[in-house]
């Protein structure tokens, strides 16, 4: 049974979304520090339109998994999320989305695939049943807390809503005027090295950020125990917390170990920036026997394979 009045009800659900037109990345968009705003404005008020309030439903997290943009979504009450679900159902919610990021992005049509999941529940399949789907969201409790990026996102549309209210001679509640701080552009293998050094089977190494070819090399050599270098990172990466790992089991099960190890990594990455750093990858890796593959990755010797 779902909470009674005495227990604030409290669900989460991902949102999968993907362009059907193949010259339009959502994740590319996103991960473009000009384009980012835009696209985030653009789920923020879809998201607004389908519960009828902008703080019906909170956004945790977007990931970048190509071809996917993945919207981490936390809801804390159930009318709220029925609203929603009644929205996703009817194809107002896709419909919305599509017209906001369409004005904008300025650009004439931004044609979209959505796929709503709780936990290993697929959603799509089962919304005629609305009190199923409910359950499901509400088992589903949020493993994080909001992103900062999130955050300072949110500030910069409260204050651009402000602005026009202001303008319009309008007022909007609950939105104080916030200046726009620079948004964070988490760099994928920049070179740009965090303080320190770290010891390793007795030798001292610089410690730097995780490059593409460390990504690489993980993914390819990390085999089965990809899951138990990401328990070991979760404990202080909270993107990486509980059930994030064993959806990512299942999401990427057809593709094989390669591509969920990938992901895993990558997930770290998006979440870390600049502090994911291969200092906490090796003491991970340390962690769980795979000495061979920390050694590849600080190149102490050529191609070893570590299972």
């Amino acid at each position: 049974k779902m909470a009674g009045s005495s227990t604030p009800w409290i669900g989460s659900a991902y949102l999968f979304l993907q362009s059907t037109c193949k010259t339009l990345v959502l994740p590319s968009l996103y991960e473009s520090s000009q384009k980012k705003p835009s696209v985030f404005k653009a789920l923020k008020l879809a998201l607004a339109d389908s519960t009828g309030s902008m703080n019906g439903v909170d956004m945790l997290k977007v990931h970048c998994s190509h071809p996917h943009l993945i919207v981490q979504l936390k809801f804390c009450k159930q009318e709220n999320c029925r609203r929603f679900l009644q929205s996703y159902r009817e194809g107002a919610l896709q419909k919305s989305l599509q017209n906001h990021l369409q004005v904008s992005l300025a650009m004439t049509a931004v044609p979209l695939e959505m796929e709503l999941k709780a936990g290993n529940e697929h959603l799509d399949n089962i919304l005629k049943d609305e009190d199923r789907c409910l359950e499901c969201i509400y088992r589903e409790k949020p493993d994080r807390l909001r992103d900062e990026e999130i955050t300072e996102l949110e500030e910069c549309l409260k204050s651009l809503i402000l602005h026009q209210s202001i303008n319009n001679h309008t007022t909007v509640k609950d939105y104080p005027s916030v200046n726009c701080p620079p948004l964070p552009n988490p760099s994928h293998g920049s070179s740009l090295s965090p303080q320190g050094t770290f010891i390793f089977q007795g030798q001292q190494f610089a410690n730097r950020t995780l490059t593409p070819d460390d990504h690489q090399k993980f993914a390819k050599l990390v085999s089965k125990k990809w899951k138990q270098v990401g328990r070991s990172l979760q404990k202080n990466c909270r993107a990486l917390r509980d059930p994030v790992i064993d959806n990512l089991a299942l999401e990427y099960d057809r593709e094989g170990l390669y591509e969920q190890a990938y992901q895993l990594l990558l997930r770290f990455i998006q979440s870390e920036g600049k502090k994911a750093t291969i200092a906490r990858l090796i003491a991970a890796l340390e962690e769980n026997g795979l000495i061979s593959l920390a050694e590849e990755l600080l190149g102490l010797h050529s191609n070893e394979d570590c299972s």
